[in-house]
């Protein structure tokens, strides 16, 4: 449980942590709030020559909204997503129920989304909301739609010389929400989890339904069966239920030591229908 060595460096800036990672070559890490990468390293999964810790780049924490959206500093940690309920959202729902507190006190948004595992809870959101993020590497800056970050398990889009600075997410004003995943223990990754968020006509049918799901491929994944099938439908139970049951369709979840794929295709259908009613406000 010991990493193997390495070296460590505290740019002051953005433009310093760019060069740092340029003249580390490939084997520089980004260090955020840790808590993905430094278990990886204890288990020689992982072995950086260099960390580039950014606790000290300005311009890389707060929240804020802007235009109907809000921009979340790469290094705002969960702790500080999560105390924000009456305003995120959804957003803060998922950071409250990551690990333990201990871990939500360290861990940042922009590390969990750049560490890209599809059992995360962060990522599944992104998705499920359709935000981006800004990367600025040697270049400029981009920016980068959730449908285009994720391309496998723990592969992003993001060039090795990016660094992530913030985080968009629509306001989503209007909109119900609900996140729910089952885990082994309250601390675990989620075997399955599903976001679920809703928008509704003035006749009470839905206009517009997004379902996200967590740890049911090598990426997050959106259940569009299921939102297509709510679509025009009034919410109640028995139209949830029916959606519900197209979530885990073209599904290809990994089994584990936790659950086959088929149960964690019965819980994404099970899930589904219960974050979908504390969208519609059933539950």
């Amino acid at each position: 449980m010991i990493p193997a060595a390495f070296d460590y460096t505290v740019p002051g800036s953005l433009d310093e942590a760019i060069d740092a990672l340029r003249d580390g070559g490939e084997d520089a890490k980004l260090l955020a709030g840790g808590h993905s990468l430094v278990p990886l390293m204890k288990l020689r999964l992982a072995a950086p020559t260099l960390l580039v810790d950014l606790r000290r780049v300005p311009g890389l924490h707060g929240i804020e909204r802007q235009n109907g959206s809000w921009r979340i500093g790469a290094m705002t940690r969960h702790a500080e997503l999560q105390d924000r309920h009456d305003d995120l959202g959804v957003v803060a729902h998922a950071a409250a129920g990551i690990a333990d507190q201990q871990v939500r006190n360290r861990g940042t948004i922009g590390g969990s989304l750049a560490h890209g595992d599809s059992a995360s809870d962060l990522p599944t959101i992104l998705l499920t909301l359709e935000g981006t993020v800004t990367a600025m590497g040697p270049d400029g800056a981009r920016e980068i739609a959730a449908a285009d970050l994720f391309q496998d398990y723990l592969t992003t889009s993001l060039d090795p010389l990016e660094i992530i600075t913030e985080v968009r997410m629509p306001a989503m004003d209007g909109w119900g929400h609900g996140y729910q995943k089952f885990t082994r223990r309250a601390e675990d990754w989620a075997m399955v989890g599903v976001a679920a968020v809703v928008r509704k006509n003035d006749d009470g049918t839905v206009a517009e339904a997004r379902i996200g799901l967590t740890n049911m491929g090598s990426t997050p994944l959106r259940a569009t069966a299921a939102e297509e099938a709510l679509v025009g439908q009034p919410l109640t139970a028995e139209a949830i239920a029916a959606a519900a049951g197209h979530a885990a369709d073209g599904t290809n979840p990994p089994a584990d030591r936790n659950a086959s794929e088929d149960y964690k295709r019965h819980l994404a259908c099970v899930l589904t229908g219960r974050a979908l009613r504390e969208a519609a406000g059933l539950a």
